[in-house]
């Protein structure tokens, strides 16, 4: 059975390529999805506007020069940049755009009135109605983001109503890679053979992968006793891990502070790691993964003069109009957002003699940049160590457009909660931070760790765990 996917425009604007995820099929682009990409693409948002403009120019690109008669029928969708040469779905997959302006009432379709208040969403429905009636051979599926509208479609007698699922990379979200894997009882008495090696101050044990079968690199492997191994290699038949001392691992020191339970003591490794390009740390509000990534960033900058200033970047969502209407230089429009990084700077300096210079000083000395993540595109950050607050709202586009602005000799440090998203569109499962954290597993030049445990206070554990 041929299969007819209509496509809402939100689906366009959390993947402006997500035409290419269909290329098998029919894909049906509403009039009246086109008409919202317009009007969107000269929004003050300039995360959003740009994913419009992006979205038109992909689908101008794909029409070209057809005819409106062949625009109606469709027109042949190409192979995607980033397809392996193994797909080839030229000829196969169609796009067309449908003049849903032009559906007329009829009594065998059940369409929705188009009321001022749902006009658009409405409108898109109907379409999926119509080709459903017309085309009774064909599959007809919706897709769009919008939980409510799916609900919509299925009451209205769509038969195929559905989520886009192509940024889906997981099933659950509690199988999200952690950066660690702990054994029950004692490591040892799982494993049959072993090599060890020792190397100067270092002892690598080699291990076969088929004990040790969902491991990547860069990751911790703990147990119950006192056991810390840490991947160091991965080859065709065995895992390399390196033996970690846990009292060593405690002791660490970042700009005056020391992990306070195991999990901060393996990001702080990993942060201190050399041959890491990029850090993804995910965690509950309170586990102190930006005041770990702030006194790592203030230590390689002012200490080891590794890097020449330090860049914060959270996005502004969903309040990103607003940023303009608020008086100042970039920085001070960005204070309101960025206070997490001021409390922290604060935690760090509080004690001092004169906290309040201190922390002027640092941010000075430091070159402590803040920035909007909507209007970091199109920009490269070369010797900057950068970090990317509150990614959980953005989308795997957004973040892939983020990551790709590191330039030479910079690292970027991700960090995020999926349990805080407030992006209405976006799910823990379809955060572009979860899609990262799967995508980054396997590149050896990147590493994860969650941070658990709750370490502002007693109160605000119980809140994490309980409200």
């Amino acid at each position: 059975m041929d299969k007819i996917y209509v496509l809402d425009t939100n689906v366009l604007l959390h993947d402006p390529l997500a035409i290419y995820a269909f290329a098998e099929h029919k894909v049906v682009i509403p009039m009246t999805v086109l008409e919202e990409l317009d009007i969107i693409k000269d929004r003050r948002d300039k995360d959003v506007s740009r994913e419009a403009r992006l979205a038109i120019n992909m689908i101008d690109r794909i029409v070209g020069d057809a005819s409106p008669k062949k625009l109606l029928e469709g027109v042949p969708i190409p192979r995607a940049a980033d397809q392996s040469d193994e797909v080839d779905n030229s000829g196969k997959g169609m796009l067309a755009i449908y003049p849903d302006q032009q559906i007329t009432h009829t009594d065998n379709i059940p369409f929705l009135n188009t009321s001022q208040a749902h006009a658009n969403d409405n409108r898109i429905i109907n379409v999926g109605l119509s080709l459903q009636a017309t085309h009774p051979k064909s599959s007809v599926c919706l897709v769009t983001k919008d939980i409510n509208m799916r609900l919509k479609a299925k009451g209205s007698g769509l038969k195929r109503v559905e989520d886009y699922r192509k940024d889906k990379v997981l099933d659950d979200v509690d199988l999200l890679n952690k950066g660690y894997v702990q054994v029950e009882g004692h490591f040892w008495d799982h494993i049959e053979n072993v090599q060890t090696e020792n190397h100067g101050q270092h002892t690598v044990h080699k291990i076969a992968k088929t004990e040790l079968p969902t491991l990547y690199l860069n990751m911790f492997i703990t147990d119950a006793d006192s056991f810390v191994g840490f991947v160091v290699n991965i080859d065709q038949e065995f895992v390399y891990l390196l033996d970690v001392n846990r009292q060593s691992l405690m002791h660490q020191q970042f700009w005056g502070i020391q992990p306070r339970n195991l999990e901060q003591a393996m990001a702080f490794y990993l942060l201190r790691h050399e041959n890491t390009d990029m850090m993804v740390m995910t965690g509950p509000a309170g586990s102190g993964k930006t005041l770990l990534a702030l006194a790592y960033a203030l230590h390689v900058t002012m200490e080891e003069k590794r890097y020449n200033k330090i860049i914060v970047a959270r996005s502004t969502t969903p309040l990103a109009e607003d940023i303009g209407f608020l008086p100042g230089t970039e920085e001070e429009k960005m204070a309101p957002w960025l206070a997490a990084f001021d409390d922290n700077l604060e935690v760090l300096h509080g004690n001092d003699e004169h906290s309040m210079s201190s922390i002027e000083y640092v941010k000075q000395k430091a070159n402590i940049q803040f920035k909007s993540l909507n209007f970091m595109r199109g920009r490269s950050f070369n010797n900057a160590l950068i970090i990317v607050d509150e990614a959980q709202g953005l989308t795997q586009f957004q973040l892939k457009s983020i990551v790709t602005r590191v330039g030479e000799n910079s690292k970027i440090i991700v960090l995020g909660n999926l349990a805080q998203i407030d992006n209405k569109y976006i799910t823990p499962l379809t955060s572009g931070l979860t899609y990262l954290v799967e995508k980054a597993k396997t590149f050896k030049y990147a590493s994860v760790m969650h941070v658990n445990g709750i370490e502002r206070s007693r109160l605000a554990e119980f809140a994490e765990e309980n409200l």
